[in-house]
């Protein structure tokens, strides 16, 4: 059986562009979107992210770019994290902006933190802008993985710092059918009762499933450009973060 590319799974149907059905997706689930993250993980999530900006530190980034930044999760971590750095983050869901900033704004982080909407793959940045480049659970959301890591090349100056947190599946083979039950029946079941929105959490197993997790998203990393291209397994199998280097 082939399987089927990340690109390839939308979250509504398979006729309109990937982007314009994930932009609609998270403007409708986006006053959910951060109950159903603690919830989904446990609150593990806030560990992952933490584990991240720990790592990134060790570069001491002064002008960090969150790609897909949601309602802000991240960005605010490394704001409190890295008082030397400015953060910006851009996603394609104005809902989701218009939630991070105020999280932002309650925070009183607005003087190193800026939210706008932007499309991952046509970033409104120029070449050798950042010094590090970080996205949490959202390549598997672009319309061209590949593409999108070429637009992060691009903006991030020499030897910056790419992160990313991404989802992925347990290799493990006990692991693996409590997970496949959680992820396709407990968390669609749950996310149609609190988002409102039938498909939402039926894409998110989906793509977990398609995008590509370890050595496979190392060398799709390397193929865009980056070197040192590295992955750190967490909680069973179930995360990994990647880091690259722009050379």
């Amino acid at each position: 059986m082939v399987k089927q590319r990340v690109e390839e799974i939308k979250p509504y149907d398979s006729n309109r562009q990937k982007s314009e059905q994930v932009e609609q997706m998270f403007d409708s689930i986006a006053p959910a979107y951060d109950f159903m993250n603690r919830a989904m993980t446990m609150g593990i999530d806030k560990l992952w992210r933490a584990k991240a900006v720990r790592m990134l530190c060790r570069r001491a980034p002064r002008r960090i770019l969150d790609i897909a930044t949601g309602t802000g999760d991240l960005a605010i971590v490394m704001a409190h994290r890295m008082p030397q750095a400015t953060v910006t983050g851009v996603d394609l869901s104005a809902g989701m902006i218009a939630i991070g900033q105020q999280k932002i704004e309650k925070a009183a982080l607005a003087d190193r933190v800026t939210l706008q909407v932007a499309d991952c793959l046509a970033l409104p940045f120029a070449d050798d802008t950042f010094d590090g480049v970080t996205a949490a659970y959202g390549v598997r959301n672009f319309a061209d993985l590949e593409a999108g890591y070429r637009e992060m090349h691009r903006v991030m100056r020499r030897g910056a710092t790419l992160c990313i947190i991404e989802l992925s599946t347990p290799a493990n083979r006990l692991v693996k059918p409590l997970y496949r039950l959680y992820t396709r029946h407990i968390i669609p079941a749950v996310g149609r009762l609190v988002s409102k929105d039938s498909r939402a959490y039926t894409y998110l197993p989906e793509s977990i499933a398609a995008v590509p997790q370890r050595d496979e998203m190392c060398a799709l990393m390397r193929r865009a450009g980056f070197t040192d291209c590295r992955w750190r397994s967490l909680t069973l199998g179930v995360c990994c973060i990647y880091t690259a280097l722009k050379p």
